[in-house]
């Protein structure tokens, strides 16, 4: 009786570091044990590659900013100024053709202008502060919109900077997509045949959103005093538009 309750007991032993061992063994995706008792994800499997494409393109718009600085002993006054130099900047901008829609008011302030004396406060005024942007189509035109301006708005004008922008940036990535997608499989060709394998087909593509930088060209500010002298022509210069794309191949 004893003897056979032995030989169950050891037999029973064999089964459990028989199951053991077999669990010890784990194979990746396409069969293989990784031979670590880790099952490899097709997540980590094929050649991943970044591709970059990029586009030259001359940016075809202007951003103005623009307004008008007034300051008086009373509100009233100050407001009064400032909406008389911003009528004239305003008349200016639809004589030299640029649509209201492509006009944005960006701040309007009014805050009191004090000085130190005798080691007091004292309240000397108020300045209002009426700033906007302008979006000028016609790039060629921004030197003489600004003399334009300039003189419409006389001591009161503020002329902040200037940027340039592509107005339809959509138009250009699908050459930049080309770019990207050439871009990356010539990485994964590189990177197969220094691994000493076959590349298969994508199996995973992902984009990343486009770049579009913005040109800023300068920054001046038209200060109380003579009118200043006719600005040279503008130069919206060149600017690259960049997409990136993430793609898997297989491995053959």
């Amino acid at each position: 009786m004893k003897r056979s309750l032995m030989l169950v007991i050891g037999l029973a032993l064999v089964a459990i570091i028989v199951g053991v061992s077999g669990c010890s063994r784990a194979y990746s995706p396409e069969g293989g044990s990784t031979g670590a008792g880790i099952i490899l994800s097709q997540q980590n499997t094929g050649i991943w590659v970044t591709g970059e494409g990029k586009v030259t393109v001359v940016p075809d718009v202007a951003i103005l900013n623009l307004g008008v600085e007034a300051q008086a002993a009373t509100v009233a006054e100050a407001q009064r100024q400032a909406a008389e130099a911003m009528d004239a900047v305003m008349k200016e901008l639809d004589k030299q053709g640029v649509a209201k829609k492509d006009i944005k008011t960006q701040q309007y302030s009014i805050y009191p202008v004090k000085r130190w004396e005798k080691e007091q406060e004292i309240l000397i005024g108020y300045r209002v502060t009426n700033m906007l942007t302008a979006k000028i189509r016609k790039v060629d035109n921004t030197g003489i919109i600004i003399d334009a301006v300039v003189r419409a708005g006389e001591d009161y004008i503020r002329i902040n900077g200037i940027s340039f922008i592509v107005d339809d940036p959509a138009s250009y990535y699908g050459e930049a997509r080309k770019k990207a997608m050439a871009d990356a499989a010539a990485k994964a060709e590189q990177l197969a045949d220094l691994g000493g394998v076959k590349l298969g087909k994508p199996i995973y593509i992902n984009e990343s959103g486009g770049y579009i930088p913005i040109i800023r060209e300068y920054q001046m500010k038209a200060e109380a005093g003579p009118v200043p002298a006719p600005t040279p022509p503008i130069s919206p210069g060149e600017t690259e538009i960049r997409l990136t794309v993430q793609v898997v191949y297989s491995i053959k």
